[in-house]
Formats: structure tokens, C-alpha cells, sequence
């Protein structure tokens, strides 16, 4: 889930990104998602920063976070993830 504020939208650097890595592993098992955090309650925590986060889930569960839009870094935590 990219996590964002409506004053910068989601992080747009990191799509191309993410449509690659879906077509490689296919888009049966990963799920891409953005979340605006002014209008999610539970997502409260992440309101008032300037770099974006990005919250790995399995199962319903969070398993993973990324800050900042580090392309290697959010590569390796994805397929790490799967």
C-alpha cells in the first residue's frame, strides 16, 4: 500500500516500478494499493511526513514497511516478501 497525504499524492516514482514487478511474478499474487492517510483513521500515525511509506501485508497482517521511495529497497522487501 502506498501511503500518501493529498497535499502530494501518491509517489509516483515508484509505479513503474511496481507494474513490472506484478507482470514478472503476476498479478494473481501481489496487489498494489494506494491509501490517502488524511481520510484513514487507522492510518493516523503516518500524517505530517514528507516521504512516503509503503505497508507490505500478508494474511491481513503488516509485515513489512518501507519509508522513502528507495526503488531497490522496496524491490527487495517485495519479492522477499512473496
Amino acid at each position: 500500500v502506498d501511503v500518501f497525504q493529498a497535499w502530494c499524492g501518491p509517489c509516483k516514482t515508484v509505479v513503474d516500478l511496481f507494474r513490472k514487478i506484478r507482470n514478472e511474478v503476476g498479478s494473481d499474487i501481489l496487489h498494489f494499493a494506494v491509501a490517502e492517510v488524511d481520510s484513514i483513521d487507522a492510518l493516523e500515525k503516518y500524517r505530517g511526513k514528507c516521504e512516503p511509506v509503503f505497508l507490505f501485508y500478508a494474511g491481513g497482517e503488516l509485515v513489512a514497511v518501507v519509508r522513502g521511495a528507495n526503488a531497490p529497497l522496496l524491490q527487495k522487501t517485495i519479492l522477499e516478501q512473496l
